[in-house]
């Protein structure tokens, strides 16, 4: 049986509604959207909540910071990682963003010097940040992976799965796929949601070790990626036959470590 017929065909619109050719609201812009205003619904629950010594207003400064980290370090770090000859011979490529190129790793740098700058600005706990960041930062991981798989992007190896898809409109070729992006909304989205949501509020680990939290997102971040990578099809060369997601993920390993050894230091042990 021909594969076409055996396997749906990717056939989505990347607009949710569309002005002219390449012009409209795109769903990836607005996962970035909801997935902001989410972090900003979370932040005020927390302070209601007293989970947080942050106002209302500081948690809006805070959420204009994540933004600026996501975009810049995202952005920056998509050339830096996977694209780093086009940025030499191409540097305006940097300002089209609506050609697309983000990457997770750049934004994990992007918000951490953000959060870093926001700390000193307002003399709060740069740990105490990290660890509320990383229990809204799901939803946008989330949401952004639902938004490469409805563009037809970031897609799988081959597979013969019954739930494989035929990328053939946005380059895939005729072969089916593993549709990774999904993989990756349920793992890095949705799992983690959970797990940092179930430590935030069931446990006492952010006010006994502030820092612990990140900590413990960033390793596992780093294995549900690296799990995920096992069924990506590689989007640039490989460095040491390791794909770049997962070669990159040993850094967030180092740093989730050191932050776990930081919040060591804080008085009691979590429950």
């Amino acid at each position: 049986m021909s594969p076409l017929l055996a396997y749906w065909v990717h056939d989505l619109s990347p607009f949710l509604i569309r002005f002219g050719e390449n012009f409209g609201i795109r769903y990836y812009g607005l996962a970035y959207l909801l997935g902001f205003v989410a972090a900003g619904v979370l932040l005020a629950r927390y302070h209601r909540a007293g989970r947080t010594p942050l106002n209302l207003d500081a948690a809006t400064d805070l959420v204009v910071a994540i933004i600026a980290g996501v975009i810049l370090g995202g952005r920056l770090g998509y050339f830096i990682f996977y694209k780093p000859d086009l940025l030499l011979h191409d540097p305006l490529a940097l300002l089209r963003l609506w050609e697309g190129g983000m990457a997770s790793h750049g934004a994990f740098i992007g918000v951490a010097l953000a959060l870093w700058l926001f700390a000193r600005g307002r003399k709060v706990s740069f740990l105490h940040l990290g660890d509320l960041v990383v229990t809204t930062a799901p939803v946008g991981v989330f949401l952004g992976r639902v938004a490469n798989f409805i563009n037809g992007e970031l897609w799988g190896k081959h597979a013969e799965v019954p739930w494989a898809v035929i990328f053939m409109h946005t380059g895939g070729g005729t072969a089916p796929r593993h549709p990774s992006q999904l993989y990756e909304a349920a793992t890095e989205g949705l799992l983690l949601f959970a797990f940092a949501q179930w430590r935030f509020w069931k446990t006492d680990v952010v006010l006994r070790q502030p820092g612990r939290l990140a900590g413990e997102f960033l390793i596992g971040y780093a294995f549900v990626r690296m799990f995920c990578e096992v069924f990506r099809e590689p989007d640039a060369a490989l460095i040491l036959g390791l794909s770049r997601g997962t070669f990159y993920s040993f850094f967030l390993i180092a740093a989730g470590l050191a932050l776990i050894g930081l919040a060591r230091r804080s008085a009691g042990p979590s429950k």
